[in-house]
């Protein structure tokens, strides 16, 4: 089968390698979209300290089931669109135990200590598997990087009566901005990009700020009535919107 595979910095091509065959207690997946995420753009570029070369990327999956292990229990059906838990846990270190299991230290994520998604077909553990009912394989596509922005919100206790400064509008920023607003939440979204200001408004975010021509804190001191944000989820990752976040 075809695989994408980043063998060196900057150096990508596609390879041919082996059709993984299902263990008995494993689903085989037909790979339809896969999400291409910072990290994967940061092994490209050289810029990704975890990162075990060569590799293929990708931990954003929309799939569709294709085959079956003997052992895998009902409701994992052939057909059936799917995404995946991209990460391992070794079921046996402290946060395992602890039941942080997304916090393993042994975890091997796809794309990055272990090879991803950019291929034809992968074999994973059905344990790994979700089923996406309802869902296109593009739409599962998305699950996974949504899902981060709205673990943010739910670590931050958001509710209807806060503000919450969500920086950054690119995918985890928007699972920030949909889900904060979808608990009542008065969203303002920041972002150096007007496009994506205007598709944070579209997902539920009451006001947006660009960064890059305005006042931020000005604008939210405006709109807060003086009082500021009550909670801010940083989205970008880079030195500058980390000093925005903490002074704001």
């Amino acid at each position: 089968m075809k695989a994408i595979q980043i063998s060196a910095p900057g150096e990508l091509g596609v390879v041919d390698i082996n059709t993984p065959v299902p263990g008995e207690d494993e689903v085989l997946l037909k790979i339809k979209y896969v999400g291409f995420c910072g990290s994967d753009l940061n092994t490209f570029l050289g810029k990704n300290p975890m990162v075990r070369l060569p590799i293929i990327p990708g931990h954003e999956v929309g799939a569709v089931i294709e085959a079956v292990g003997k052992s895998v229990p009902a409701g994992l059906e052939p057909g059936m669109s799917v995404t995946v838990n991209p990460y391992t846990n070794c079921g046996k270190c402290a946060s395992c135990r602890n039941g942080k299991v997304n916090a393993c230290r042994y975890n091997e994520t796809f794309g990055v200590q272990r090879d991803g998604t950019m291929c034809e077909y992968v074999a994973v553990p059905w344990t790994k598997v979700i089923p996406a009912i309802g869902l296109s394989p593009r739409d599962c596509a998305l699950i996974e990087p949504m899902s981060v922005g709205f673990h943010a919100v739910s670590r931050a206790l958001v509710t209807d009566n806060d503000t919450v400064m969500v920086i950054g509008c690119g995918m985890i920023g928007l699972g920030a901005v949909v889900r904060a607003a979808l608990r009542g939440a008065d969203v303002i979204a920041v972002d150096v990009d007007d496009e994506k200001l205007a598709l944070a408004a579209r997902l539920g975010a009451t006001h947006g700020i660009n960064s890059k021509t305005e006042d931020v804190h000005a604008r939210l001191m405006e709109l807060t009535g003086g009082f500021g944000p009550d909670v801010v989820i940083e989205a970008v990752g880079s030195p500058v919107t980390y000093v925005m976040a903490v002074d704001e």
